[in-house]
């Protein structure tokens, strides 16, 4: 284990390695070419990574473009110097097209109508000195956003009747990039391939062309396009291929690093005999005597509550198990097999402990979710040190 970090405050922290994001950032680039663009997906507060400090070395490194949610997360990166592209990969709300504009966020338009509102702000704003560039999703078989392929044409004579903006790029979503089981993903590119010939037939240029996200970067050679869209590999973290064995495959041609490291100290130790009840509704009973070690994280730091019951922690290079139920501050292990223990020792929730090691996606796979729900469970109030 790396030397602790000292700090005031409740002792839990984050330590977030930018080394390995980078070193992520170029695995990625070998992978896929040096001809293609690669968007960084930084939404969410980069997956609860720290949005601006990931966002500054990224950009440091050459990193095209940035994905966000909504326009609110494209101003805070503006206003922290990202001066690279910055794709709003959920839409915008009508109203919010001044503010679009203003920070020069490029928008997704998702339905036929944002055209009308894109166009009329554009029209205002740039009084025919230039035209707003926007991207185009379409809808392919996530049946979430974008228009659908029955609408290309629709979208054709609207654009038409838009002279102030400008299709700079056309995208679309996988459901299920990592599932070599169906052939759902096949059928989507095969679906949004017609579309853009359907688009260019109509004298409608797709400008950038993307649409593989991790799964389909790591996994998919025909999807790369013009540019990707990593995000779960880009802080690390294979996705959980079916069936397993091609994560191997996958890790040979494209070497990934881990960047979080999860810390909390135990903040007390007690002795608690056996038959008794720990934690609320006493889901966990100790059927020996036992020692129990507190530690000051909890769900609201990133340790779900799924875990309750379920699973380790490290402790001087021992797993560890998480018993009771985890509350919202707290959390607690049984670590009667380790007799030093003390009050001030530090466990690691995820990361690496002498020759023993817990991934996020590990933790995923053990309680059935995706690596990036618990990433971006990792509390704001959680210190974060970027190393």
């Amino acid at each position: 284990m790396s030397k602790p970090i000292h700090f005031e405050g409740r002792p839990v922290w984050a330590e977030i390695s930018l080394k390995a994001i980078l070193h992520n950032l170029a695995s990625i680039r070998k992978h896929v070419g040096a001809q293609r663009q690669v968007l960084a997906v930084v939404k969410s507060n980069a997956y609860g990574l720290g949005a601006v400090p990931v966002a500054q070395a990224l950009q440091k490194a050459g990193t095209e473009w940035f994905g966000v949610t909504c326009a609110n997360e494209g101003i805070e990166l503006r206003g922290a110097g990202i001066r690279r592209r910055i794709l709003l990969l959920t839409g915008f709300w009508p109203g919010e097209e001044k503010r679009l504009i203003k920070n020069k966020l490029t928008p997704t338009v998702t339905r036929l109508d944002d055209l009308v509102h894109l166009e009329r702000a554009a029209a205002k704003l740039f009084r025919g000195k230039r035209r707003m560039q926007f991207h185009l999703k379409i809808n392919t078989g996530m049946n979430r956003l974008g228009i659908s392929a029955d609408e290309v044409d629709a979208f054709c004579d609207a654009l038409k009747k838009s002279p102030h903006l400008q299709l700079e790029g056309t995208y679309t979503h996988f459901a299920s990039a990592e599932d070599f089981t169906a052939k759902q993903t096949s059928d989507q590119e095969l679906l949004f391939r017609s579309c853009l010939d359907r688009l260019q037939k109509r004298g409608v240029s797709p400008g950038i062309v993307h649409m593989a996200n991790s799964g389909a970067i790591s996994a998919r050679p025909s999807t790369l396009a013009d540019m990707v869209r990593p995000g779960a590999i880009l802080y690390g973290y294979y996705q959980s291929f079916d069936p397993p064995q091609k994560k191997q495959e996958v890790m040979g041609q494209m070497p990934l690093e881990p960047c979080l490291t999860l810390r909390a100290r135990i903040i007390s130790l007690r002795d608690v005999p056996a038959g008794e009840g720990v934690g609320y509704a006493a889901r966990f009973v100790t059927t020996r005597p036992s020692k129990i070690a507190v530690i000051n994280a909890g769900y609201a730091d990133g340790v779900v509550r799924a875990r309750t019951n379920r699973g380790h922690a490290l402790l001087h290079g021992q797993c560890v198990p998480l018993v009771g139920i985890i509350s919202m501050d707290l959390t607690m292990l049984d670590v009667t097999d380790l007799p030093h223990a003390k009050i001030g020792d530090v466990v690691t929730i995820y990361g690496q402990d002498g020759a023993a090691r817990i991934d996020v996606s590990d933790v995923a796979r053990e309680i059935g979710t995706v690596t990036s729900d618990l990433l971006c469970a990792l509390g704001r109030r959680v210190p974060k040190f970027y190393v």
